[in-house]
């Protein structure tokens, strides 16, 4: 597995894909049990994987839980990134939620203690709060990394909008600087091209991509009625529910059959390749469940699509990207001659 630096004006360096952890655990009522779990992240690290990402909140903090007790003696071998906003069991009211800095600096003393370690690679907001200022954020990521106990701070799951305010109010006041930001990215969600996606590599920050086969519709298993995340957990899944989503999934189970590999692979494998073109680091965050899973992931690494695969998948998956952004291609096309859609992705084109 290949490694990069988290954006460009980072030095942390993490693997191309990150292990999630959410299933650690099992107070969510599925998972894996520790012992499932210590396999899937030995196996991760055999392939040379080393950035971990987890939260407080995944399995009622048991994926932290068990994520410490496995890295024993290994800590300094991996990256870890955990995240905080909803508290560890979601009832921890008004007072134990949220992103001020009480409760930024109750949750990192928290995470500490479940993970057994002293510090923390990166800290992720998990979600906005809708009513804590980003200047107040980004003054509690300084105060930490100054503490010590994170080196990096970044923003997950919010508008590009924000995040490019906590950027600039960091640089201009000389805070710790924002790293990086995470949001959902695969062939069936790719709206993080309108705006957070650009936003990051202007910025040069990492951006690490959640969901990367779409709960698992890009496993092709939901045309079957196969059981996954959909039967077990209910939510953070996506359906055939648009014509654009059948169309990503028939051209993803027909590049697999040219391959004669599974899809899921393929859905990764372009998802690699997608982010190998961009001028930031996009790093796709897998969460196996079983050592199976794992290995599907993995061998997506020893994938190549063809320009003309790649290319399929990227224009069937493409979101239409509204104004101004449409305005602004049509009219540079209109000046520089060639076709708009050539300027509608923030990605180089061939």
């Amino acid at each position: 597995m290949q490694h990069t630096t988290f954006g460009r004006a980072t030095g942390l360096r993490v693997s191309e894909l990150a292990l999630g952890t959410g299933n650690f655990g099992t107070r969510w009522g599925s998972g894996a049990e520790p012992a499932q779990a210590r396999k899937i992240l030995d196996r991760f690290a055999e392939a040379g994987g080393t950035a971990l990402d987890t939260a407080e909140s995944y399995q009622f903090g048991e994926s932290e839980e068990i994520l410490g007790r496995l890295l024993a003696g290994t800590r300094s071998h991996f990256t870890i990134a955990t995240k905080f906003s909803l508290g560890v069991a979601g009832d921890g009211g008004v007072l134990g939620t949220g992103n001020g800095r009480r409760s930024m600096a109750r949750a990192v003393e928290g995470s500490l203690a479940r993970l057994g370690t002293d510090y923390l690679d990166l800290l992720w907001v998990h979600f906005p709060d809708t009513v804590t200022p980003v200047e107040e954020i980004m003054r509690g990521f300084d105060d930490l990394v100054r503490a010590g106990k994170i080196l990096y701070g970044g923003l997950s799951n919010f508008p590009a909008w924000r995040s490019a305010r906590a950027a600039t109010l960091a640089e201009l006041r000389g805070l710790a600087p924002l790293t990086a930001v995470q949001c959902e990215y695969s062939l069936v969600e790719r709206t993080a091209d309108r705006e957070i996606l650009p936003m990051a590599q202007a910025l040069g920050l990492g951006a690490a991509l959640w969901s990367p086969l779409g709960g698992g519709l890009l496993t092709g298993k939901y045309r079957t009625g196969s059981a996954g995340r959909l039967t077990d957990l209910g939510r953070l899944v996506h359906v055939e529910d648009e014509a654009r989503k059948t169309a990503v999934v028939d051209a993803l189970l027909a590049v697999a059959a040219d391959l004669g590999v599974p899809p899921a692979r393929v859905a990764t494998a372009w998802l690699r390749e997608h982010a190998a073109r961009a001028s930031t680091a996009l790093v796709p965050i897998i969460g196996p469940r079983t050592i199976e899973q794992l290995d599907d992931y993995l061998a997506a690494l020893d994938i190549r699509l063809d320009e003309a695969q790649y290319r399929r998948l990227d224009e069937v998956s493409r979101v239409d990207l509204g104004q101004p952004h449409d305005q602004i291609a049509a009219q540079r096309a209109a000046t520089l001659g060639g076709d708009a859609t050539a300027f509608r992705s923030f990605l180089p084109v061939a």
